[in-house]
């Protein structure tokens, strides 16, 4: 098992948990109703800067996740739910054991826990 080192593992755990994603029954529809399919490519790349970002310092994502995260909440009518957030985990935490270990790999889960908890409660915060 490898350790996340550089831009290309991101890139490699990103493009893998994603097209998990896209097949998931839960999240799926979500994701692949808000990013066309020939989005997806740009899409990855910039998820991949912001891992980069989280895991390794370096500031090279720009974009606001909280106001995007609002919007599709807004555009499902508010239905985004807990659940949602838990199986985004469950998925990332499961992609991130298959294809890595060590403490950049623990840093990239200890965030996603931070982000889900902080993205919804942005998305409840801002409902009617």
């Amino acid at each position: 098992m490898e350790e996340i080192r550089n831009r290309d593992d991101v890139f490699v755990l990103v493009s893998t948990f994603y097209r998990t994603i896209q097949k998931d029954k839960l999240l799926g529809p979500i994701f692949n109703s808000h990013i066309p399919e020939n989005n997806w490519p740009m899409h990855l790349e910039k998820l991949t800067d912001f891992w980069v970002t989280a895991l390794f310092g370096q500031a090279c994502f720009k974009g606001n996740p909280g106001q995007v995260h609002k919007n599709v909440d807004k555009n499902l009518n508010h239905s985004i739910t807990q659940v949602h957030f838990g199986k985004w985990l469950e998925l990332w935490f499961t992609t991130i054991d298959a294809l890595y270990e060590g403490e950049l790999a623990q840093r990239a889960k200890d965030a996603a826990r931070k982000m889900a908890t902080s993205q919804y409660l942005t998305i409840w915060k801002s409902r009617p």
